[in-house]
This record gives C-alpha cells, structure tokens and sequence, in this order.
C-alpha cells in the first residue's frame, strides 16, 4: 500500500483522497437515515404498547 502511494502522482493521491471522503460521507449519511427509521420504528412500537396497556388496564377494570 505504501508502496503504491509513493508511485502515485499529488493529484492521484488528492483524487484517491476525495473518493474515500465522499464514500465516508455517503456511509454517514445512509447511518442518519437507518437511525432515523429506527427511532420512527421505535416510536410506533411505543404507541402500540401504550394501546395495549389502555385494553389491557379496560379488561382487568371491567373484570372487577
């Protein structure tokens, strides 16, 4: 690898370079967009428990 870098010319480096910082910024966008599905599945899974809880809370009232 090192090797290779000393063949390579400054702007094959500063291309090399710019193509790994794209592909960080594309893996970092994909993680915000994978954190913010989660947090919306999160989000929906909470509200369904909630319900739950209510039906559940009405069952055991009526029970009594």
């Amino acid at each position: 690898m090192l090797a290779i870098l000393r063949l390579m010319t400054i702007d094959e480096r500063i291309e090399r370079l710019t193509e790994r910082g794209e592909g960080l910024v594309m893996t970092a966008q994909l993680q915000c967009k994978d954190r913010e599905t989660d947090s919306e599945n999160i989000r929906a899974l909470a509200r369904i428990a909630e319900i739950h809880e209510r039906r559940l809370e009405v069952l055991e009232h009526s029970e009594q």
